[in-house]
Formats: structure tokens, C-alpha cells, sequence
């Protein structure tokens, strides 16, 4: 077929709402394929489309089942999908939030775009050598990035190689076997470096916002060779007979020490860069430092972002009914419990910490904690201004409370808590929203992978030096004590470890992290199972006191995503995931 029949580009195309004008065409507005790739415009709009496969994860209701089926949150509401996978209640024929086929799309219609760009006459007739080449590494970015995001749901996956499949490639071109993980691996940092080394520091003007950076590439690569360091990945001795047909491996079995130094360089590039810092607000104060990091946009510590999104959705769903929200997104007891005292100390090693007492309204469990924790969470009795409050109100999620269940219908937190992170003070359902990007990546992972890699690694006295400065940076900006600082230094590796582990679980919750990390450490089987929270059925001192609230089914086989069914049927050298 020559690439000069014409064809409707809607039927190759499937652009998302950003690029609807484009699609909007009339029967005798035909263009070619060739036209596309000879015109600056219509290039930059197939690049668009290319940057629409990036995943809008902010709806934790049926966005994404990153947070809600974890030990995070609890979502209110039943009839969203991520209770399906709670109660065991998905198989690889009916799946929910299955992205195999989305992404491999996004990876095609990246291939077509870098294999045929570099004829683009009206770019070149500009001089515009460097925009292609700018270009080519965005997409080659953004095809690395959908191939691990692929990895991160799925674990090894299929390789296609630089030409892309046609949409009605013939059975037995699509005969292609899963690569082992480290392969997958090496192919993505391999495509990131390459981006890397052609891609601006920082966008080139304020409309380039969200489009794919050096710093984005190096990003990258940290989180996916911290991944492979990891025990998931690394000397699995579970997987040992997750092998292809032919008996490829697709698990290393052979623990690599390594990995974890390349997963601590990755994040050292990042560093530096000395293009990021971690965001803190004029005024020094933690609490505003730490909710703007993600609320102010654009700021110093955001890598990459999402510019459209659902973010007004995440403010209504978790946002009080009396500020014109919904109730519904209610972070679980253990994600409160695991927030650290004022002392910088767990709450099971902390002096301050009690709850057998309730003061000017407020339990006792509330009082004396880290300011990320009065950052992240509404409780019972806190003060909150936002959405419709125009005044600072108190909180009342216990059972007759006016933000309770007695009178919330489906609109009720399960837990007798509410998400404040990220969330915007002024949206409300009925009035109004604030637009900001969707952050993917940020500084601070960039610190807690650093810190983690030479923990790991721990080659020497200075890996684990360096890695007690970077975790305490992530503590100077939160307001915390830090490590020989008020608190004493972790006296051996896996001690620091253990703290560099419930460092980040706080740091980042709430940020589709935590799903990933209790799975690569293969700690996933322990904290899955009964989820509590406040009894919301009770008033007054009953209401705090711990109940179970859901349990989060857990199998083994959860570790990974089934491959979809019609995959299987279609493409026979692919084995299925172990367990489905």
C-alpha cells in the first residue's frame, strides 16, 4: 500500500479531545498521510496525539487503582470499579483498568512518528534540523515511558522493536514473545538516554509546559532502575518458573548488588542538574511548603506533569458535602498511623502520642503530629476553610455529624477521614475549580530513590552518610526532626532502610507510589487484608475507636496484571502472568 493513498486520519488517529478541531474535517478535507509528515502543523498535531496516551491518574475512583487498593484510602462508593479488585472480583477476561492495548497504542503511534518525521519539508525548509531531532526525542521519550508503564502493571512484556506493527497486521506478525524484565529494562534506559541527550533542560517558552525534558528522561530512568534493584525483580525466587515457552527466564533469579548502584547514579544525574529544588513556600512554613509542592504550578520541584487532567474531579470527591463536595475519598487508619509525632518519631516510639482523651473537640491522637500529617488529612474537629466555607469550620464526620453518614446517602467517608492533599480550598461542585497540572514526577522521589539505592547499595561508610543527608532534606522541608539532628542516626542498614520506607510512604501518599513500592518490596502480602478507621456509626468518644472498615483482598497473583484474554488468544507465544 503506498503511503500516498489517501485516508481519513481519524481512522489512524484516535485523538483525544485536545485534538477534536483536527478531527472535525469535511469529506473533501482529505489529507494524506505524506501531508502530515510534510507540514509543520499537522506534525505537531500527530505529536500531540502522541502525548495523549499519557495517563490522567488523579481520578482514584475509577482512574486509577493505584491508591484505592492499597492501604491508602478507602473510596465510598461501590459502584466504582476499584471495589472489583478489592473483593477478588476481575479475571483476565474482564479486568478493570486494563491499559495493555492503550499503551501499545500510544508506543505504535509513537514509532510512526519518529520513523516518519524526518522528511518534514516545511520544518526543514525553516531550518528546523534541531526541531525534528527535539521532536523524535519527545516521542522516543514518551515510547520508553508507555513501555514501563506497561512494566510497572504487568511486569515483562513484548518488545517491538523501532517499526511499527500496522493496525491490521497479520496473525503471524504478531507472534512475539515477552522480553525478560532486565532486557525491558535496558531497552527503556537505553531510549532515555538517547531523549536525554537532545532534549532542553526546561521547556523552551511557558507553552511548552508538559512537554518531555532532559530532566524528565533522567526521571524516568531513576524510578525504573530502582524498580529493577528491587526484590520484585531482582533474585525472585518466586518467579523461577515464570519462563516463555522456550524456557526464557523472565525473572532474573540471580541477585545483582549492581542494580542498586545504577539505581543510585540514575538519581544522582537528576540531582545534578541543579535544574530542581524542593519547593518551599516565602514564608518557610512546612505545612503551605509541602500542599504547594503539588498546588502551586509548576514550581521548582515539579519534572513532569500532566497539563489536562481531572484534578477539579479529586478536589469535589474529596472535599467535605458541606463545601460543595463529596465525601467520598477517605485515606484508611494505618495511612493516619503512619505519619510521624512532632518529635519526629513514630507513633509507637513517640512520647507525645495518646488518644485516650478528647481536648477542645479534638481526640488526642490528633494533637502533636508532623505538619505533613495536617497537610494530607481532614479529621474530626479540625478547622477547614474552603470550597463553600468561606469561614474556617470544624469537621464533623462522626455519625450524626453534618458531614457524616446519618445524613450522607451514599456521600459519607467510610473511614471518619478525608484527603487534604491536593486539594485545591477552591473547588466545590457547584462553583468553580483550580486548574494545575497533574505532577508525575517530582524532586522529592528523585531524594527518597537516592536514598534508597545506597541504602541498598550501602558500598561504604559515605553511601550511607549520603544516604541519611537526603532523606533528612526530605525531613528539613517537612518540618521534622531530622537524623543526627534531634534524632538519632539509624544504627545499621536495614534500620535505614525501615525509615527510608516509612519516609516515603508518608512523603509521597496519596501520589499512585505506594501501590508500586509495597509490591517491589514484596511486603504487599502483609499490610493487604482487613482496612480500618474511626466508627463512623457512633458520636462523641465512640467514634474513635478503631473499626475494621473493608478488607482489601489479597492474592498472589495480584502482583502483576493479567494479560488480557483476547491477547492470549490472539498472540500465542505470550504466557500469562503467574496465577491467572
Amino acid at each position: 500500500m503506498k503511503s500516498t493513498k489517501i485516508i481519513y486520519i481519524c481512522f489512524l488517529l484516535p485523538l483525544l479531545s485536545a485534538c477534536s478541531d483536527y478531527l472535525d474535517q469535511v469529506p473533501n478535507d482529505r489529507i494524506t498521510m505524506d501531508e502530515v509528515f510534510q507540514k509543520q502543523d499537522p506534525t505537531e498535531k500527530y505529536l500531540a496525539n502522541v502525548y495523549s496516551y499519557v495517563p490522567d491518574e488523579s481520578g482514584a475512583w475509577e482512574g486509577q487503582p493505584w491508591t484505592g487498593n492499597v492501604d491508602e484510602i478507602e473510596v465510598s462508593w461501590a459502584k466504582y470499579p476499584v471495589y472489583r479488585i478489592n473483593n477478588g472480583n476481575w479475571n483476565a477476561g474482564d479486568a478493570p483498568f486494563d491499559k495493555w492495548s492503550f499503551y501499545y497504542k500510544g508506543i505504535r503511534s509513537a514509532s510512526y512518528f519518529i520513523n516518519h518525521i524526518d522528511a518534514n519539508a516545511e520544518i526543514l525548509a525553516k531550518g528546523g534540523q534541531i526541531l525534528i531531532d527535539q521532536y523524535k526525542a519527545e516521542a522516543r521519550f514518551l515510547r520508553a515511558y508507555y513501555y514501563f508503564l506497561l512494566m510497572r502493571q504487568y511486569g515483562p512484556v513484548v518488545l517491538i522493536g523501532e517499526e511499527e506493527m500496522a493496525p491490521d497486521a497479520s496473525v503471524d506478525a504478531v507472534q512475539l514473545a515477552r522480553s525478560p524484565f532486565d532486557d525491558c529494562v535496558n531497552y527503556v534506559v537505553g531510549e532515555l538516554d538517547q531523549a536525554a541527550s537532545i532534549l532542553p533542560i526546561t521547556p523552551n517558552s511557558i507553552t511548552d509546559y508538559g512537554r518531555a525534558t532532559q530532566g524528565a528522561c533522567l526521571a524516568l530512568k531513576s524510578r525504573i532502575l530502582l524498580y529493577a534493584a528491587s526484590p520484585e525483580y531482582n533474585g525472585n525466587s518466586d518467579m523461577v518458573n515464570f519462563k516463555n515457552a522456550d524456557g526464557t527466564e523472565l525473572i532474573s533469579q540471580a541477585f545483582d548488588k549492581e542494580k542498586w548502584k545504577k539505581a543510585a547514579n540514575a538519581a544522582k544525574e537528576v540531582i545534578d542538574m541543579n535544574n530542581y529544588q524542593l519547593h518551599k513556600d516565602v514564608s518557610g512554613e512546612p505545612i503551605k511548603s509541602y500542599r504547594d509542592a503539588l498546588l502551586v504550578a509548576w514550581n521548582s520541584e515539579c519534572i513532569f506533569a500532566r497539563k489536562s487532567n481531572n484534578l477539579a474531579g479529586w478536589d469535589v470527591h474529596c472535599s467535605l458535602r458541606s463545601a460543595g463536595g463529596w465525601s467520598g475519598i477517605a485515606p484508611t487508619q494505618e495511612m493516619v498511623d503512619a505519619y510521624f509525632m512532632a518529635d519526629g518519631k513514630s507513633i509507637s516510639q513517640s512520647d507525645l502520642y495518646r488518644e485516650d482523651t478528647i481536648i477542645d473537640g479534638v481526640s488526642s491522637m490528633y494533637l502533636n503530629r508532623e505538619p505533613r500529617f495536617y497537610a494530607s488529612i481532614q479529621y474530626n474537629g479540625m478547622k477547614y476553610k474552603g470550597g463553600k466555607l468561606t469561614t474556617p469550620t470544624t469537621i464533623q464526620l462522626n455519625f450524626s455529624g453534618k458531614d457524616g453518614k446519618k445524613s450522607g446517602g451514599d456521600d459519607y467517608s467510610h473511614t471518619g477521614y478525608l484527603v487534604y492533599k491536593n486539594l485545591s480550598p477552591i473547588t466545590n461542585s457547584t462553583s468553580g475549580n483550580a486548574a494545575r497540572p497533574f505532577v508525575l514526577f517530582r524532586l522529592a522521589e528523585i531524594y527518597l530513590n537516592y536514598a534508597e539505592a545506597l541504602a541498598q547499595y550501602n558500598g561504604s561508610s559515605e553511601d550511607f552518610q549520603t544516604a541519611v543527608t537526603y532523606l533528612n532534606k526530605i525531613r528539613e522541608r517537612a518540618g521534622v526532626p531530622q537524623y543526627g539532628l534531634g534524632l538519632p542516626i539509624p544504627a545499621s542498614k536495614e534500620e535505614l532502610i525501615e525509615k527510608i520506607h516509612a519516609e516515603r510512604r508518608v512523603e509521597l501518599a496519596f501520589e499512585c507510589q505506594r501501590w508500586f513500592d509495597v509490591r517491589r518490596w514484596k511486603i504487599v502480602d502483609k499490610i493487604m487484608g482487613n482496612i480500618h478507621g474511626m466508627n463512623v456509626n457512633k458520636d462523641g468518644v465512640d467514634f474513635y475507636k478503631r473499626v475494621v472498615v473493608a478488607n482489601h483482598l489479597w492474592k498472589d497473583s495480584y502482583y502483576w496484571w493479567p494479560i488480557p484474554q483476547s491477547e492470549m488468544d490472539r498472540a500465542k507465544k505470550i504466557v500469562q502472568n503467574p496465577g491467572w
